[in-house]
């Protein structure tokens, strides 16, 4: 299926989740990630959840991470140029919903792409080999880009992975890793 195809069917999927399934999945995630091997890194990038969208509940991650005592970076979107600016959540990290319904921090201790070391990269959907889609606008292609090579780059996801992605690009950057409720999906 091509990226909008997939983009239709996903947001409709999603819209059909109830408040407690996806509290419910997000928990199921974030359990499964424990399992993963990417816990002796310092920092750790976290999208925050966009509740409109019924995204991911990443407050469990948020948690995993506080509790290991990780710094945790979060981001703030601006889009005329799709890059994201990159803060360390803090307990003075004031955060705000912008003009398009993302919690965002205020301002903050900047964090340059060269420090962070493990992604959770927000998607609707993936295929087999690693290759995801998000919104279209090209944050996190952007910002993965300019990360160092060896940044582990780990997907969430509610589904499983579709076979294919037909219109992917050369510059998509694949995930490492794609976790879902039920599974721990490796592309490297």
């Amino acid at each position: 299926m091509t990226k909008a195809e997939l983009r239709l069917k996903y947001k409709t999927l999603r819209k059909n989740l109830s408040e407690e399934t996806i509290n419910l999945l997000s928990l199921e995630i974030a359990n499964q990630l424990l399992k993963l091997d990417i816990w002796n890194y310092s920092f750790y990038h976290v999208f925050l959840s966009i509740e409109s969208q019924k995204e991911i509940n990443t407050d469990y991650i948020l948690s995993i991470l506080s509790g290991k005592d990780k710094n945790i970076v979060i981001s703030k979107s601006d889009f005329e140029t799709r890059n994201l600016q990159h803060f360390l959540l803090t307990d003075a990290t004031k955060i705000k919903l912008n003009s398009h319904n993302i919690p965002e921090p205020v301002d903050g201790i900047e964090i340059d792409n060269s420090k962070i070391e493990v992604v959770f990269v927000p998607l609707l959907a993936y295929d087999n080999i690693g290759n995801r889609i998000g919104y279209g606008k090209g944050f996190y292609d952007n910002f993965l880009a300019n990360c160092k090579p060896e940044t582990v780059k780990v997907g969430l996801s509610f589904f499983e992975p579709e076979a294919c992605i037909t219109d992917v690009s050369s510059s998509d950057i694949p995930l490492d890793f794609c976790i879902n409720p039920k599974n721990i999906l490796t592309f490297i």
